[in-house]
C-alpha cells in the first residue's frame, strides 16, 4: 500500500459511496426506531444538521417513520481541525428549546466526526437534562480516538488514522461537494 506524501490531501470517499454510506446509516436507526412514539433527530451544528436532515429523509422516504422531530445544537469546539478554536466545549442553548421537554422522545444525536467525544458529550448531557428517555448516537465518521465515555451507536465508516491527521467532512450547504479527505499536515 502506497501511503500520500506529508502534506498530502486524500479523497477517502466522494458522493456515491457516502450516498451508500448513509443508506445503511439510516437502516440500522430505523431498527432503533422503528417502534417509538415520538422521534427528535438532533444535528449538531455545523456538518450535523445537514446530515441529520439527510437522514431524516431517508427514514421518512425509505422506512416510513413519520413522527420524527428535528432539531440542531451549536456546539463550540473543533478539536479535529487541530487548531482548538475553544478550549472549553460549549454548547449555545437556543432560546426557542429552552422549555424542551423530551419525555418519553427518542433521540438520535447526528454529527460529522467523533474524535475524542467532546462535542457529543455535551450534547448527550444537554439532551438527558431535557429528558430524553432515550439518546442514540451517530456519527459519519469514527476517528476511534475517543478519550471520554461516549460510544457510537452508528457510525457511517471508521478511520483509524494518526491523531495529527485530520478528517474533513465536506457536506453541504457548507461546502459544494458531499465527500470525507484525509489532510495529513506538514511537518516542520
Amino acid at each position: 500500500m502506497e501511503f500520500p506524501p506529508i502534506g498530502a490531501r486524500t479523497c477517502l470517499y466522494q458522493t456515491e459511496e457516502l450516498d451508500s454510506v448513509l443508506d445503511r446509516m439510516a437502516w440500522q436507526a430505523a431498527g432503533f426506531l422503528a417502534t417509538k412514539e415520538r422521534i427528535m433527530i438532533v444535528g449538531v451544528l455545523r456538518r450535523g444538521a445537514p446530515l441529520a436532515e439527510m437522514l431524516h429523509t431517508k427514514l421518512m422516504r425509505h422506512f416510513k417513520l413519520s413522527k420524527m422531530g428535528l432539531m440542531n445544537l451549536q456546539i463550540k469546539r473543533y478539536a479535529d481541525d487541530l487548531t482548538l478554536l475553544y478550549p472549553e466545549t460549549m454548547l449555545i442553548e437556543n432560546p426557542k428549546f429552552e422549555t424542551l421537554d423530551l419525555s418519553n422522545t427518542t433521540v438520535l444525536v447526528v454529527d460529522d466526526v467523533i474524535f475524542k467525544g467532546h462535542s457529543m458529550l455535551r450534547a448527550v448531557e444537554y439532551l438527558a437534562r431535557k429528558r430524553a428517555s432515550e439518546i442514540r448516537t451517530v456519527v459519519l465518521v469514527d476517528r476511534g480516538a475517543n478519550k471520554l465515555p461516549i460510544s457510537v451507536d452508528i457510525s457511517g465508516v471508521r478511520l483509524d488514522v494518526a491523531l495529527t491527521d485530520i478528517i474533513e467532512c465536506n457536506v453541504p450547504p457548507y461546502e459544494a461537494e458531499f465527500k470525507i479527505d484525509l489532510l495529513m499536515p506538514t511537518i516542520n
